[in-house]
């Protein structure tokens, strides 16, 4: 019994042993390469259709205002955590505002519908302060899209849906959020899915390298998909343990059995 154990353990030190440093290593440089990289432009988000727009409006008149909020009547608590801390979501929560149809409209009190879609929460905020001027005294406007998600799967230590209220994020910083890549995955070779005008790409991405920094994929869209690969070493420790599984239950069976003898 004890030769068994030992084996196990001698097993799983071999397998975790093979894991090199220099496929573990973040952002190695290249031999000859300069050690200073320009910094990639922020992605700036377009609304599209299936996007949930938040959209709160003041002015000097708070009671003509209140006419344009119809969703202040839920709790402020509700809102404020989401506008200052990523979650993680899990199950996909019920959210207030409004829907992006398919023409890519929004449809807001008294002003009718309003074509929101292919522009930033920016500019959507200007039109709708200009449109406002109509009936309010200097107001005030400002919307969020409260549909930013972005998966992570695979092997990290965190793996889940998770909604960024401030629309930016980096592929470094979500997969921080998820607590890093563990041991086993493949960082060299992390899958990014990504879904832009009707189409779906997959797209690969090498960890180890500095160009990382350059990359299209180095700032996420709305709805992105990152999935990192389990490595051979996680393959080859399933497949061993598998392999050992039913000798280490033999050998506890036949020790129940000599052991019911005496």
């Amino acid at each position: 019994m004890r030769s068994v154990l030992f084996g196990c353990a001698v097993g799983s030190q071999l397998l975790t042993s093979c894991v090199s440093t220099k496929h573990l290593s973040y952002f190695q440089q290249e031999a000859g390469k300069a050690d200073t990289l320009n910094v990639a432009n922020r992605y700036v988000p377009k609304i599209q259709p299936g996007d949930v727009l938040s959209v709160q409006v003041s002015s000097l008149n708070p009671e003509a205002a209140a006419f344009f909020n119809p969703y202040a009547s839920f709790a402020v608590s509700e809102r404020m955590p989401a506008t200052n801390t990523i979650s993680s979501t899990t199950p996909l929560p019920a959210v207030n505002g409004y829907l992006v149809d398919n023409t890519g409209m929004i449809e807001l009190p008294l002003l009718g519908k309003v074509n929101v879609t292919g522009k930033t929460v920016t500019e959507v905020k200007d039109q709708l302060r200009s449109s406002l001027k109509e009936y309010l005294k200097e107001p005030t406007v400002n919307v969020r899209n409260q549909n930013f998600r972005i998966s992570v799967m695979g092997e990290v230590a965190r793996p889940s849906l998770y909604t960024i209220p401030n629309e930016q994020i980096t592929l470094l910083e979500a997969l921080s959020l998820s607590g890093d890549v563990t041991i086993y995955g493949r960082r060299d070779n992390v899958l990014l899915i990504r879904e832009e005008n009707g189409k779906r790409s997959f797209n690969r991405i090498d960890l180890t390298r500095r160009d990382l920094f350059n990359s299209p994929y180095y700032h996420l869209h709305p709805n992105d998909v990152v999935y990192v690969e389990p490595g051979r070493v996680r393959a080859a420790s399933a497949d061993r343990t598998n392999q050992l599984l039913p000798i280490v239950l033999s050998g506890l069976s036949f020790v129940a059995i000599i052991f019911s003898r005496f």
